[in-house]
Parts: C-alpha cells; structure tokens; sequence
C-alpha cells in the first residue's frame, strides 16, 4: 500500500497494520464485532439449552 492510498478491503491480509491510524481504528473494530459475536453465539446458545432442557 502506497502512502496516501485508501484502503481497498477491510479483510485483515490487506490492511497497512504497520501504520498506527489504522492499526488502532480496524484493532478496535474487530475487537468489537468479535465480542458482539461472542454476546450473539452465547445468547442463541443459552436460548437453545433453555428451551430443550425445559421439559
């Protein structure tokens, strides 16, 4: 990636992790769509045991 290119893809392989800016804001971003992921796994989960242990 050249200085002053934007970026092409938010796909983690090609993103410029040595630049800070950018190293912060996606960091920041995927830490926040994996435990929203995580929130979203364990609630349907928790639901599912609920509902089949409930007899």
């Amino acid at each position: 990636m050249l200085h002053g290119e934007t970026v092409h893809s938010p796909l983690p392989q090609d993103l410029p992790w040595w630049m800070p800016d950018h190293f912060v804001f996606f960091g920041v971003l995927y830490a926040v769509i994996g435990i929203i992921g995580i929130g979203l796994a364990y609630t349907v989960i928790k639901s599912w045991c609920d509902t089949k242990c409930d007899h």
